[in-house]
């Protein structure tokens, strides 16, 4: 999973010990090692917390500078074409000399090659990016395009504090926390606070696809720019044909996707639920595995709640190496108390709890795990997109002015809840 974390000051001399301290607080991402960078004239800490991988060896250590010496890295997530990124690059320079196999080389080698921006739209990957240029003294951060992995930001008493977890800035002495009542109304409405606010007031979740650059001794936060557009992206990806030539194109793309994430030097496995979308992942990944895949899912004794029969039946079909565990209510009750440890803010989601204990399960057999979580957003999996899409031919058969009295009435029930946060400003903040 590993781990970011880092702070700019342009008052006080970076420290050490400060960074460190930081990325113990997220030790949890990252059991393997820890690295800690300081630019004390340009007033940048980086830190980071490893688990390895891609290149396991000391080859792969983070934070990691360019070979030039310009750029520092500290780099949570994993660029699935980083392969095919390194080997143009080695058409482009055949001179450079590699130091390991990591992806987090990759990324530094295209960005002295080719710059930030035009790499970041080469990497086909999940990643929150900490990016340090000591030539011009700035520090970028960069989310992926879909928003997988975290990254909080914000300023604290002239500080500029960055970290995968919020938990990390409750290391350094400018944190002063304090909720945002204008965010907290959106946790109300979406049982989770959405990107790019944060539950904290004056920090915020750099939203996906976006990045931000700044110096040390900002006043205020620059807007992030975004170098990706998820419409803009879906529409140059429209495809037309027959249904059966669509959905032949579309398992060929899962194919090739899902073979990219199994690229790993630790053992890999996959959730399974027995539903559509993990059962999909699964049956691509068995096809591309010369072994069984391992697969793992919990049980419940209660009827209308336990997949494990289905989830077995499927492990069974495909041949996967498949471990189950049932799980009585005590052992669900046991999580609930650390759940405000897992998480930086309000959570309602109540799958988490299962999640959780999935994961311990899985954890004790392999290191990196696949899922089916998100098919049901893309594919409209979900109840509620049916029953949407019935209500919406039925308004549409409804008089113009009955219509317009509907849709009246929607942006109503949207407004209760109160109007959406400002972007931040410096103003105000602790």
């Amino acid at each position: 999973m590993c781990g970011i974390v880092g702070y700019l000051s342009a008052s006080t001399p970076v420290d050490g010990a400060l960074a460190r301290s930081m990325a113990d607080r997220i030790q949890t991402r990252g059991p393997d090692s820890s690295g800690v960078w300081l630019d004390e004239a340009g007033g940048c800490a980086l830190g980071h917390r490893r688990l390895a991988i891609i290149d396991r060896s000391a080859a792969g250590h983070q934070p990691m500078e360019s070979l030039d010496g310009r750029w520092v890295i500290s780099f949570n997530g994993e660029i699935y074409n980083h392969a095919e990124i390194r080997a143009e690059l080695q058409l482009a320079s055949p001179a450079h000399q590699w130091r390991g196999n990591s992806d987090t080389e990759t990324i530094l080698a295209a960005v002295g090659r080719w710059g930030v921006v035009h790499a970041v739209g080469l990497f086909k990957g999940m990643f929150a990016i900490a990016l340090w240029d000591r030539q011009q003294h700035e520090l970028t951060l960069i989310r992926d395009r879909m928003g997988e992995k975290p990254l909080y930001y914000g300023l604290a008493a002239g500080a500029f504090l960055f970290g995968s977890e919020l938990k990390a800035f409750a290391a350094h002495p400018s944190w002063r926390p304090e909720i945002d009542r204008d965010v907290l109304h959106l946790y109300f409405r979406h049982a989770y606070v959405p990107d790019p606010w944060c539950i904290y007031r004056g920090f915020r979740k750099l939203a996906p696809g976006h990045m931000i650059t700044l110096r040390p001794g900002a006043v205020a936060l620059p807007e992030p720019v975004a170098y990706w557009n998820l419409a803009a992206a879906t529409e140059q990806e429209r495809r037309s044909g027959t249904p059966t030539e669509l959905v032949d194109e579309l398992e060929n793309v899962m194919t090739r996707v899902i073979g990219r994430q199994m690229l790993a030097d630790v053992p890999l496995g996959a959730f399974l639920s027995g539903g559509i979308d993990s059962s999909a992942v699964v049956a691509l990944m068995q096809r591309q595995s010369a072994v069984p895949v391992r697969t793992f899912t919990i049980g419940f004794n209660v009827h209308g709640y336990d997949e494990a029969q289905h989830a077995k039946a499927i492990a069974a079909h495909l041949g996967t190496d498949h471990t189950e565990l049932y799980v009585s209510p005590e052992d669900a009750l046991a999580v609930v108390p650390r759940l405000a440890d897992i998480w930086d803010e309000p959570f309602a989601d109540s799958s988490q709890i299962p999640t959780q204990i999935l994961s311990a399960l899985a954890r004790a057999e392999v290191t990196v795990a696949l899922s089916g979580d998100g098919g049901d957003e893309l594919f409209a999996g979900y109840n509620r997109y049916v029953k949407g899409y019935e209500w919406y031919n039925r308004l549409r058969q409804l008089p113009a002015f009955a219509r317009s009295g509907a849709g009246s009435l929607a942006r109503d029930v949207r407004s209760f809840s109160g109007p959406a946060p400002q972007p931040y400003s410096a103003a105000g903040n602790g």
